[in-house]
């Protein structure tokens, strides 16, 4: 019975350890959560509106802008971008963008898949570590992996120009990028997005809505666009990695805040386990002592 004791009392102890571990981290997690949901907060208003102008421009122009990220071509080579974090401990959330990667990848690339015409670039040691399992280091880029050590505008910007630079030559036809959306400290979610080229606006042919979008180019439309475009390809990828890595603090911080509530049910049971077989040891002992002295008397 000591034994049994001894062994509920080692669990009861480990569990204590682990409880004080996940709550700091979730302390952790929220300190930083704050820092990186403002960041995302200010961005995200900002970004969406460059990018609905940017698919106005190239929608609406059509005819007269000369940028050819806005030019749909035959898919023969494609790049995913896939962005998770680089540790682990927040719940599913790696996971989920790893399977939207994995879909898009084999659904819509199948074809170029089994050609060897899909390039997989990763930011963040998770998904690089299972995805360069899955589909081997030839299908890699691994450039980029420790991005999220830096994030500020001009580092990001190194990748959204190689995404361009390649997409420009003709390297590749289509990217897509798979990245965690974040909504609040308690919701985030895998998105799949078309980065470039970049999607047309849709425009209804009727008689109210057959003009052009009224935009004024001062000084020039060719000189303007050549600038204005790939800042605003950068805005929108910069926005990726700052939804992620909001994502991430808040993803771990809730799987955190569960795993100690976890924990302290676990401790409620352990105790009552523990307590219940010191009773047991006792009246055991004390049956043991009626037993003898009733023997000799």
């Amino acid at each position: 019975m000591s034994g049994k004791l001894k062994e509920v009392r080692e669990r009861i102890k480990s569990v204590n350890s682990t409880q004080q571990i996940t709550k700091a981290m979730k302390m952790v997690s929220a300190a930083k959560l704050r820092k990186a949901q403002q960041a995302i907060t200010e961005m995200r208003p900002y970004a969406n509106r460059l990018d609905k102008m940017l698919k106005n421009i190239l929608s609406n122009l059509e005819g007269d802008a000369t940028s050819s990220f806005g030019v749909a071509r035959e898919v023969n080579h494609a790049i995913v971008v896939v962005v998770t974090s680089n540790r682990g401990l927040c719940g599913a959330f790696n996971t989920n963008i790893i399977k939207a990667a994995i879909a898009a990848i084999e659904g819509e690339y199948a074809p170029l898949l089994k050609k060897g015409n899909v390039k997989v670039l990763c930011i963040g040691k998770k998904g690089y570590d299972i995805l360069r399992k899955r589909y081997g280091m030839n299908a890699m880029i691994s450039d980029y992996v420790e991005l999220f050590s830096d994030l500020s505008f001009d580092n990001v910007a190194r990748v959204s120009q190689y995404l361009m630079d390649q997409f420009s030559t003709g390297a590749t036809d289509k990217v897509t990028a798979c990245y965690g959306h974040f909504k609040n400290a308690g919701i985030q979610y895998p998105t799949t997005v078309q980065y470039l080229p970049v999607e047309k606006v849709e425009v209804e042919k009727t008689e109210q809505t057959k003009s052009k979008a009224d935009y004024i180019f001062e000084p020039g439309m060719e000189g303007l666009l050549e600038e204005l475009i790939p800042t605003i390809l950068q805005t929108t990828f910069h926005k990726f990695l700052l939804d992620t890595h909001a994502s991430e603090h808040g993803a771990r911080m809730t799987a955190m805040d569960k795993a100690s509530e976890n924990a302290e049910e676990l401790m409620k049971e352990l105790k009552i386990n523990y307590n219940k077989a010191r009773q047991e040891a006792i009246t055991k002992e004390l049956s043991e002592i009626v037993g003898g002295a009733a023997a000799l008397g």
